[in-house]
């Protein structure tokens, strides 16, 4: 079996899905724009052969790339990123290589598109947020008359929370369409609840080989366009509404030979949308939770995610069990901010599983220095969170 992994170097624990791959009997073959004397020893390991480009930014380049590899090594198999920027990019080097695991361009409308997302929330049963896809600012005042502010407006195809913005008020309207990018934006109701995941690995017959999920404690869109703490927790116990409401959107979406990150409100009051507790749709990830997650998985459940995907993709099945039940919980503060413990004092008062710098790229949502711990209950990660953040 031949498989392409798109930039397996970041973040930089995906070379632990290379690594299991190649345990697994895969031919891993990597292409990333990175120098190769660059890449970790684990990962460079874990590769039968990588291919620099210029950038993976220039299509073309990254073409001649999977070109190259299928002149000498054969038919591809399977050619993934388990990134969402590249989401697109891999769907079109699927169809341009005859590659029919995983999605196609055909498939992008439903998967990145953030009101075409809601189509298939909505198959699933569950409510989402009333929108406009932002036009002229008569257009966005008649819907803001409906549902009131303050709205959200963000790119209708974006990744995570970047280019984000609360409107609260007709001026912030008006700074808004002052400032906005050659996009299209969809403007949403605005959702008062806390953001709780269903993240699993999902086989070729719609199974779920691994569930578990994740808490946002801190508000991820304040997070980016404030610049303050991140902190969430993984769980491996969901509640059953979230399960339920994870499996029938991976249903509904047709999730095949992935692994995939929903996002769901719990709502904090009653609104508009459903009383206190109920579960609102937010949006779909085709990909792994971001940065440490992975990791983080692990830790919380006593398991190998890397492995389960690996083989998912190798065998379809796998037996890779969990050991245990915790909650491992991400403190991260933000740069030029003043906290009431010190480092030696976190290090001192509690267990630590990591603790460092978070990769740049990615410290705009998970901000600069991350600390990670695990506990027996989300009241214990919640006190730990509260305590290294305060």
């Amino acid at each position: 079996m031949n498989f392409i992994y798109i930039s397996p170097n970041f973040p930089e624990n995906h070379w632990n899905f290379c690594d299991r791959l190649n345990n697994n009997g895969v031919t891993v073959l990597g292409i990333g724009d990175a120098e190769y004397d660059s890449l970790s020893y684990d990962l460079k390991n874990a590769l039968t052969e990588y291919y620099k480009v210029p950038s993976l930014e220039d299509y073309d380049e990254v073409f001649r790339a999977v070109a190259f590899f299928s002149f000498k090594y054969g038919k591809i198999d399977w050619l993934e990123s388990n990134n969402e920027y590249w989401l697109e990019q891999d769907a079109k080097l699927r169809q341009d290589f005859n590659i029919t695991t995983g999605f196609h361009p055909e498939d992008m409308e439903k998967v990145k598109y953030k009101s075409k997302m809601k189509e298939n929330y909505i198959k699933a049963g569950v409510p989402v947020a009333r929108y406009h896809l932002v036009d002229t600012i008569e257009g966005c005042k008649k819907f803001i008359e409906e549902v009131g502010y303050p709205v959200v407006v963000k790119p209708d195809n974006g990744v995570g929370a970047s280019d984000t913005h609360k409107i609260k008020n007709e001026e912030d309207l008006k700074k808004f369409f002052k400032y906005t990018n050659k996009v299209k934006y969809i403007m949403e109701e605005y959702i008062d609840g806390e953001v709780q995941t269903y993240d699993a690995i999902i086989n070729s017959k719609g199974e779920a080989l691994f569930e578990n999920g994740n808490v946002t404690v801190a508000n991820l869109m304040e997070t980016v366009s404030e610049g303050l703490n991140s902190s969430f927790y993984l769980r491996s116990r969901l509640p059953e509404d979230i399960l339920k409401a994870g499996r029938a959107t991976a249903k509904a979406f047709g999730i095949r030979n992935r692994m995939v990150h929903f996002e769901f409100f719990r709502l904090n009051k009653d609104q508009h949308i459903g009383k206190k507790g109920d579960i609102v749709a937010l949006e779909v990830n085709m990909r792994p939770s971001g940065g440490i997650s992975p990791t983080m998985m692990n830790w919380a459940n006593g398991t190998d995610v890397y492995e389960i995907w690996a083989d998912m993709i190798a065998y379809d099945k796998t037996d890779i069990e969990r050991s245990m039940e915790e909650v491992c919980a991400f403190a991260s503060r933000r740069k030029g901010l003043k906290f009431r413990l010190s480092e030696e004092d976190v290090r001192e008062r509690y267990e630590l599983l990591r603790e460092g710098p978070v990769e740049e790229a990615l410290s705009g949502a998970m901000a600069d220095y991350m600390f990670i711990s695990n506990f027996k209950t989300e009241d214990e990660a919640r006190a730990f969170i509260k305590d290294v953040l305060s």
